[in-house]
């Protein structure tokens, strides 16, 4: 369960900061599920999906696209989220894992509008 006072917190930043925030989030799942038997991959996977569900509407209506990917995103952490206490004994579903959270960290990060910046 996610602290009221973090959602609070998080919801003051504007949107292209959540976003990126939520892209460092998911590369942080991405270089810790290669780690056996770590914990945070979970706390993080559950902290990534919360930050979507607080940040996909803020997208809409004018990136109705960008909002459908991140409710995506938001299943397929899901899935990891549900099979993680499984999933951390094998090398080859971390190894999976870690190259799917770059990914999604790669395109959450470039939808933040944060590289675009100087």
């Amino acid at each position: 369960m996610i602290p009221v006072t973090r959602r609070e917190r998080y919801l003051k930043q504007s949107l292209p900061i959540r976003l990126g925030g939520l892209s460092t989030d998911i590369a942080r799942v991405s270089s810790f599920a290669e780690i056996p038997d770590i914990r945070a991959v979970e706390t993080m996977l559950e902290e990534s999906r919360a930050f979507v569900e607080w940040s996909a509407p803020d997208l809409l209506p004018d990136r109705v696209d960008d909002a459908a990917r991140l409710v995506d995103i938001q299943r397929g952490l899901t899935r990891w989220y549900r099979i993680w206490n499984d999933a951390q004994h094998d090398p080859a579903q971390r190894a999976q894992l870690a190259a799917q959270a770059r990914a999604w960290s790669d395109e959450i990060l470039k939808m933040s509008g944060l590289l675009d910046q100087e």
